[in-house]
């Protein structure tokens, strides 16, 4: 459903954020993230005029992991900030990500990390795109890829089917456990708290509302 249709205005500002997900033939993952801010109009900047077209900012990051999403390398650049030889001394900064995996209370360490002064505001705020799209990308293709050739090692309970549930359950208000998508598309879980989700606690299905009581910040 689309939005509703807008007062008259005028466009002031516009930031564009993509990522990127790339499977590398070593058997990594490179998750890529910009940030890009640009105006309609020349822009005064304390450094100087920023001509129109031209971005205020445009910050990439790199972040490097492997299946668990684990990060073994990172790295950031400032191709275009409002001023130059000055934001861009931070990007070395943003080695710190190495060692943080993505679904843990990764954007909580990010915050502890390469906050405020110790970061750049805009490379830190992008950080917090990479868990998602890093999950959509590595975690979906390797479902896709074990429903082409199923693992024969993985964990079944004893009706054949996997003990383990899957890993978005209980993660957003339209896959909570006791919801309609999860009765219709996952009826092995429905009502249930599956083990497999870490950080997760869910009232027990007969509570009114289904409360998440804690939830893993990633």
């Amino acid at each position: 459903m689309p939005l509703s249709p807008p007062a008259v205005r005028q466009l002031r500002h516009r930031r564009a954020i993509n990522v990127e997900a790339f499977e590398r033939e070593d058997g990594l993952w490179d998750i890529e993230a910009c940030l890009t801010d640009t105006k309609p109009r020349d822009t005064r900047l304390g450094s100087g005029i920023r001509p129109q077209g031209l971005p205020i900012h445009e910050l990439h990051l790199r972040v490097t992991v492997n299946r668990a999403l684990d990060i073994v390398d990172a790295e950031s650049s400032s191709d275009w900030v409002p001023y130059p030889g000055h934001c861009d001394e931070i990007n070395p900064a943003y080695r710190a990500l190495i060692g943080l995996n993505l679904t843990e209370s990764f954007r909580r360490h990010v915050a502890q990390r390469l906050g405020a002064r110790a970061g750049c505001t805009h490379l830190t705020e992008l950080c917090a795109v990479l868990p998602t799209a890093a999950i959509q990308a590595v975690f979906n293709h390797d479902a896709d890829r074990s429903r082409e050739t199923p693992d024969p090692s993985a964990a079944l309970a004893l009706d054949g089917e996997p003990s383990e549930a899957p890993f978005q359950l209980d993660r957003c208000h339209a896959l909570r456990l006791d919801g309609e998508v999860v009765k219709l598309f996952y009826p092995r879980w429905y009502g249930h708290t599956p083990r497999a989700v870490k950080g997760v606690r869910v009232a027990p299905a007969s509570h009114a509302g289904n409360e998440v009581l804690s939830n893993s910040q990633t």
